[in-house]
């Protein structure tokens, strides 16, 4: 299995398991929990496919991701105490997942001869709106528009990996110097409590 792939649905996986642990303590049923479980994992990169006309999205093509979803959701109903306990090492793999989401929604748009400015953009809309979605659908203040670093480390990202693609710097390396940028960046940003500036 490619690895690109495997951290995918691993990263798929993951958001779903977070969307189901925010249905679950806003108190939703079932049916609720696989909503907010599907949007939050794969509504970013839908919401991309749709802007630039990739259709079907990907996931229609591809029933592992649905599967994967299903997964998520019935462990985070039975392991919900326990995987609570776990908040940083979920934290860590969110964190992974916005920057490999990052990439391959930017280097998707590229693929299309779509400007580098729009690839960016579709790169941090495959990483965030899901969590977007999910926060909307459950009633909260999305996340990219509080204080926090979140989008802003993916836009960061984005950039780094098209100055590396300029400068031909080897595609692997590339991707990986930029997932790893993502994630130290965010990580530093919680650690030091580092935010954008408020509007007054």
């Amino acid at each position: 299995m490619d690895i690109i792939y495997a951290l995918d649905l691993a990263g798929t996986f993951v958001f779903a398991i977070s969307g189901t642990l925010t249905a679950a303590n806003k108190k939703f049923d079932i049916f609720g929990a696989l909503v907010i479980a599907f949007v939050t994992a794969l509504g970013g990169g839908t919401i991309r496919d749709v802007l630039i006309g990739s259709q079907p999205v990907s996931w229609m093509l591809d029933l592992n991701y649905l599967a994967i979803i299903g997964i998520a959701v019935v462990v985070s109903l039975f392991f919900k105490s326990y995987i609570q306990r776990l908040r940083k090492t979920m934290f860590l793999f969110d964190t992974i997942g916005i920057g490999l989401f990052t990439i391959l929604g930017l280097q998707k748009t590229l693929l299309l001869e779509i400007s580098p400015v729009i690839a960016l953009m579709m790169g941090t809309v495959s990483a965030v709106f899901g969590g977007v979605l999910r926060d909307i659908l459950c009633g909260e203040v999305p996340l990219i528009f509080r204080k926090e670093i979140y989008a802003t480390a993916c836009i960061a990202g984005g950039i780094l990996f098209l100055v590396l693609k300029n400068l031909q710097v080897n595609y692997d390396i590339s991707v990986w110097s930029t997932v790893l940028f993502i994630i130290v960046l965010r990580i530093l940003a919680v650690k030091r409590k580092w935010s954008l500036p408020f509007i007054a």
